[in-house]
């Protein structure tokens, strides 16, 4: 056969980064959305200022593996479990969440126990990052 795909070859891991609510710093969503493309993910930036539902919906349209939320602003206990409660209620459950950002100890436990496979805070080093979402995603 001519063209054929080959056995081995895996599919690219898609990856959804995101800034939910209004906060407006960026750059660490950015140096990671690059870690990631450089690692062979491919990688949809959202951008600024998404609404749970437009993240929800481009992890929908995106057919993404994995969404990273991105989230300084301290309103993660309202936008995490509003993105989560969305993902399920489009019956979404193989998607993996992750969040980064400045997250007080005290709420992982809690972000964890609604669904999010892990909280990268400030200093988590980029290869971390990316071993975690390679690692589970081929779990899945």
């Amino acid at each position: 056969m001519l063209n054929a795909p080959m056995a081995t070859a895996q599919k690219k891991i898609r990856v959804v980064v995101a800034k939910p609510g209004l906060d407006g710093h960026d750059r660490g969503a950015k140096i990671i959305a690059r870690a990631l493309r450089d690692a062979g993910m491919e990688v949809i930036y959202t951008g600024l200022h998404q609404t749970p539902e437009q993240i929800v919906e481009t992890v929908i349209q995106e057919d993404a593996d994995a969404v990273g939320l991105s989230i300084l602003s301290g309103a993660h206990m309202t936008l995490v479990p509003r993105i989560v409660e969305l993902l399920s209620a489009q019956g979404i459950d193989d998607v993996l969440v992750t969040v980064g950002g400045t997250i007080p100890s005290d709420d992982i436990p809690e972000l964890k126990k609604l669904g999010v496979a892990e909280v990268f805070t400030p200093g988590a080093p980029t290869q971390a990052i990316i071993d975690f979402i390679q690692g589970a995603v081929h779990r899945k």
